[in-house]
């Protein structure tokens, strides 16, 4: 994980496509293409107009890619999580919300909400866990169950628009 606030927005501004997207790429779960689809967008004044121009390529790049994004993300104390295995940012993520610190009860309790999430709307459950405790994250699961696919990728793609802001607050000095 980059150092809070290691990059100055006029700086990312002049850098090549290459490094702009190696810098602003991981904002959004293994989803580089975001970032190179920006990189053309720049100067960015501010921090609001890069991430809005972030969220607006998202929300402009079809149901296809968006369902590709969202399915980048792991599952909340999944198995990749459970074996060490997330990316940095994830981790400290999941860390927060106290998804690190489960019993094993909890653990089954996370898989099985997962697995009936993922059975309804082919997709895993997306959620800013920064924003979260791990009882308002389970409380989550039952309140969105009811939804419509439509409805939940719309929601999805809102919680991923909140990582990605969080994220790049991390990576960006203002």
């Amino acid at each position: 994980m980059i150092a809070k606030g290691t990059y100055i927005l006029a700086a990312l501004n002049e850098l090549d496509k290459d490094g702009f997207v190696q810098i602003i790429g991981p904002v959004f779960e293994h989803s580089e293409w975001i970032a190179e689809a920006v990189w053309a967008k720049r100067p960015f004044a501010d921090f609001g107009l890069l991430h809005r121009a972030l969220c607006e390529t998202v929300r402009n790049a079809g149901e296809k890619k968006q369902l590709a994004l969202i399915c980048a993300h792991p599952d909340l104390a999944g198995r990749v999580a459970l074996a060490g295995a997330l990316k940095l940012e994830s981790a400290s993520e999941q860390a927060s919300a106290g998804l690190n610190q489960l019993s094993p009860e909890e653990i089954d309790l996370f898989q099985k909400r997962n697995a009936a999430y993922k059975e309804t709307f082919g997709f895993p459950f997306v959620i800013c866990a920064r924003l979260n405790r791990k009882e308002a994250i389970l409380d989550g699961f039952r309140a969105r169950l009811p939804n419509s696919r439509e409805r939940e990728i719309q929601i999805a793609l809102q919680e991923i628009f909140k990582i990605a802001e969080l994220r790049l607050n991390d990576l960006i000095s203002t």
